[in-house]
């Protein structure tokens, strides 16, 4: 029997700021709208927001939105293969960056060895902990 899981699909997340969220993913990182709606409760609205590969991020609007701190979502990673060019896109767009670029050898636990990555982490405009992960093994 095969995996039941096929792997990741989307993180949803709240905002306050439609246009500043939109900006953000659309023009700072380059991610396209896949699907738009409103929300039925609501009719505020939402989008899936393809990162590239298929994956999504998911934003609803809510005006009321208070983020909580370090809520359930620690953070979601983004792959890349260009991590120092999106750090300086995010920099220009005046995100903060709360984790320089860096490299990092993850020492596995699983046999497969070493495993050198490079990352930095963000603040996304809604509060959200965004993580850019570069490494050819994973």
């Amino acid at each position: 029997m095969g995996a039941l899981i096929s792997g990741f699909h989307h993180v949803c997340i709240k905002t306050r700021d439609w246009e500043r969220t939109m900006a953000f993913y659309r023009e700072t990182l380059g991610f396209r709208e896949k699907i738009t709606w409103n929300l039925r409760a609501t009719g505020r609205r939402a989008v899936m927001l393809d990162t590239g590969d298929g994956n999504y991020v998911e934003v609803f609007e809510d005006p009321d939105y208070a983020p909580a701190p370090n809520g359930a979502v620690i953070h979601f990673a983004l792959r890349t293969d260009r991590l120092d060019e999106v750090a300086a896109r995010v920099r220009a767009a005046g995100a903060t960056i709360t984790i320089e670029p860096k490299d990092v050898t993850l020492a596995t636990t699983s046999g497969a060895g070493p495993v050198p990555i490079r990352i930095f982490f963000c603040e996304g405009p809604s509060g959200e902990v965004i993580e850019f992960f570069q490494n050819a093994i994973t």
